[in-house]
């Protein structure tokens, strides 16, 4: 069995790449739509940073142009974002418990990337 899989291990990278980062994308590009509907927000703020950072870094993770950089940016601003949004908002040092898991799994995901590379199917590869 592991044989069988194995060969396929380098498609499966690049499929999870591309959908953890179009995901990650989305995450961003819902934010961008919520302040078109009329949200207040400032556009000096960390919170438009971070939508800025994931809706590139989305980008740019999905179509694997400077997949490492911009992978171990995403990680570090989901690491920021665990800490400063789910870790201290007195609801628990856990992240199922403080609804910090998808934080946590973008910030380990990205890290990952960011050492792996953008493997097949990116613009890196070309």
């Amino acid at each position: 069995m592991k044989s069988i899989l194995s060969q396929h291990r380098e498609t499966a990278y690049a499929l999870m790449r591309i959908v953890v980062a179009f995901l990650f994308f989305c995450h961003g590009a819902e934010e961008v739509v919520e302040w078109a509907g009329g949200e207040a927000f400032d556009p000096l703020s960390l919170d438009a940073l971070a939508v800025v950072i994931e809706v590139i870094g989305g980008i740019l993770i999905m179509v694997g142009w400077k997949t490492g950089l911009a992978a171990f940016i995403c990680s570090g601003e989901m690491a920021v974002a665990y800490f400063m949004a789910h870790q201290f908002n007195g609801m628990g040092i856990l992240p199922i418990v403080n609804e910090g898991e998808l934080a946590v799994l973008y910030c380990f995901i990205f890290l990952f990337i960011a050492t792996a590379g953008a493997g097949k199917w990116s613009l890196d590869n070309r």
